[in-house]
């Protein structure tokens, strides 16, 4: 069992190794440049200051017009000021005519009495090597004291260069320096460390303890506990985390509960054929089993009732394979519309026996759509059916196929009693069933309709449902048409036929529309039959 104390993983550990790795790596940075750094920037800000006043005094010379009395003043001004020992030397006579050391008297007996002597030798060769008109060193006397120099030339009013002025400044020893630096730096770590731990556990606890709640919240909710809170923090992430966990939550919760619903509603359903299957198959074999007319009716119903059950968990298989994305479409081009034919003529049953008036409305032409065909009939079949259930008192639906565009919409509308606002955005959700009541007394699964959504996603189809309460709904999808090989076809070239007689007689036939419609309006008034006549394009 993990030590819940000592977690190397956690947020808090973390932080803290972050929080105190940064602060060292910072202090070792500030150690590195105070330290190992400090004597060379210190060369370089001395080398730098001395070539700054030495063209300071250039150019104070030549403002003067070469005055070397005010040249004079103006070394002994800099060189009192800044701590500094400054020659110049006359190239013309051969002798130095300022000769100010601000820390040793200057003895001018001869030029090796200089303090700086040995650094004015090295200054004059790298003038004289480099041809330049300004040199500079750091130089170490026979003392170990260190000193950083700087020469350059100054020219006359004839602008030669007539003299050469030696700027010296001492480089102070460094070592106390950087003791009081590794002191103040010692204080600086403690305290730094002190504060990257406090400000490590201030933020690690502000962060882990939301993360802590949220962890409990889900825990429960794994426990079938729905009533949990998820609530954020300070943080933007965890805010987003909660949230989506909450939204997670209120679709377990709903999902939960409609799965109770389906244990309830495929118990029935089950149940009900299951019951149905067992009584008949006792009446055949003790009471029907040897007269063939209530054998074959009681098989009939036997028959029925399994086909029942094999629906139900072909729909429930089915649904199950589309949304773990498991099937796979088998597309084609094929017409929409003959395939609607197709699947309303399935209804004629309902429409002779239990006068539901169903009325097809089929724009001219083909519509040809790129799709599984088997699986867009299912969605055909499905919204009929769910019309069927749900109509109203006259038992009317109105199918409607038509072209919207370069798009063909199929529609299905009933009379029904509509679905409320609250209940239309469910509809397409599994295991849903409208409180309103069925017309007719068989009563689904409830997975009729999100069958349905599944089909139309996989073909990336557009989908919906308008309903108004007392006066019934209307579920439409469209499918993109695709363009036919043969190039348009005419209305009124082609017809489909529907003959209808009192016993379900039913013949569609495709040919030349004369000849059709002769022999087909002679044979309807001859054997006194009901004929209807579709005209419109294959």
């Amino acid at each position: 069992m993990r030590n819940k104390n000592f977690d190397f993983k956690s947020i808090k550990f973390k932080l803290w190794t972050y929080f105190i790795g940064f602060a060292m790596l910072i202090l070792l940075l500030i150690w590195a440049l105070q330290i190992i750094f400090l004597n060379n920037y210190y060369s370089a800000m001395k080398q730098t200051q001395t070539a700054e006043i030495s063209n300071d005094i250039q150019n104070k010379f030549a403002a003067s017009k070469y005055d070397k009395a005010l040249l004079e003043k103006t070394v002994a001004k800099e060189s009192s000021t800044n701590d500094l020992t400054i020659y110049v030397y006359d190239v013309t006579s051969n002798e130095y005519i300022i000769k100010n050391e601000s820390l040793e008297a200057f003895n001018p007996q001869t030029f090796y009495t200089l303090k700086y002597a040995d650094a004015v030798t090295k200054l004059n060769k790298k003038l004289n090597d480099s041809g330049l008109n300004s040199a500079s060193l750091t130089n170490n006397d026979k003392l170990n004291k260190r000193t950083v120099g700087y020469a350059r030339y100054l020219k006359d009013e004839n602008q030669k260069k007539a003299y050469i002025m030696y700027v010296f400044a001492p480089l102070a020893p460094m070592q106390s320096t950087i003791h009081i630096l590794r002191s103040q730096l010692l204080y600086i770590t403690i305290i730094a460390i002190f504060l990257s731990l406090a400000m490590a556990l201030y933020l690690s606890n502000r962060i882990s303890k939301p993360l802590k709640a949220i962890t409990a919240s889900a825990a429960e909710m794994g426990k079938g506990n729905y009533v949990v809170k998820f609530s954020g923090g300070h943080y933007t992430e965890i805010t987003e985390l909660a949230e989506t966990l909450a939204n997670a939550e209120a679709e377990l919760e709903k999902t939960d509960m409609y799965q109770k619903d389906l244990i309830a509603n495929v118990s029935h359903d089950l149940r009900t054929p299951l019951t149905m299957i067992k009584s008949y198959a006792e009446m055949v074999r003790d009471l029907s089993g040897n007269n063939p007319v209530k054998r074959d009716a009681h098989l009939g119903v036997i028959i029925e009732e399994a086909d029942r059950l094999n629906l139900l968990v072909t729909d429930m298989l089915n649904l199950s394979r589309m949304q773990s994305r498991s099937i796979v479409l088998e597309k084609k081009a094929f017409d929409l519309g003959k395939a609607a034919d197709s699947t309303l003529a399935a209804y004629d049953i309902l429409i002779e026996n239990d006068s539901y008036n169903i009325k097809f409305h089929k724009d001219p032409g083909k519509f040809i759509v790129n799709g599984d065909e088997a699986k867009l009939k299912q969605v055909m079949n499905n919204l009929i059916n769910n019309a069927v259930k749900y109509c109203g008192a006259d038992k009317q639906i109105i199918v409607k196929l038509k072209k919207v565009g370069r798009k063909v919409r199929f529609s299905v509308t009933d009379h029904g009693k509509g679905i409320s606002p609250d209940e239309i955005s469910h509809v397409w959700e599994r295991y849903y069933k409208s409180s309103t009541h069925h017309v007719r007394p068989t009563e689904g699964s409830g997975l009729g309709l999100s069958i349905v959504k599944e089909i139309l996603r996989l073909h990336k189809a557009s989908f919906d449902v308008k309903s108004k309460l007392g006066e019934g709904s209307t579920f439409w999808f469209e499918l993109p048409m695709e363009k036919s090989k043969r190039g348009k076809t005419k209305g009124g070239d082609n017809a489909s036929m529907y003959i209808r007689t009192s016993n379900l007689f039913r013949i569609r036939i495709v040919d030349r529309i004369e000849l059709r419609v002769l022999c087909l309006l002679s044979m309807g008034l001859y054997m006194n039959l009901q004929v209807r006549l579709i005209i419109g394009s294959e």
